[in-house]
């Protein structure tokens, strides 16, 4: 992720907790959801002089990328651990 999209990642999100701080992305429709960034989407689309739907092909594709990146390093933070063993690193010793 070059330094560009993760600053329109990071603009997007921003924009997204300030307009939506209550939802569930779960339970919330993409539409809704979609519906509500697309102020922002247009403002950097224009911007940029690219379509909105670019930018929203793009945001899903960082979205993605950050999104796998956030679970490896969950993974190698707090389950980097001898399963060999047998020792579950959440039981007392």
């Amino acid at each position: 992720m070059t330094k560009e999209q993760e600053t329109m990642l990071n603009r997007i999100n921003q924009y997204a907790e300030k307009v939506m701080p209550d939802i569930d992305p779960q339970k919330t429709p993409i539409s809704t959801q979609l519906e509500n960034l697309k102020p922002i989407m247009e403002t950097i689309a224009a911007e940029q002089g690219r379509g909105v739907e670019d930018i929203f092909i793009e945001y899903m594709d960082l979205a993605s990328e950050f999104s796998v990146k956030k679970a490896q390093e969950f993974k190698e933070d707090y389950l980097d651990f001898d399963l060999s063993s047998g020792e579950s690193p959440f039981s007392s010793h």
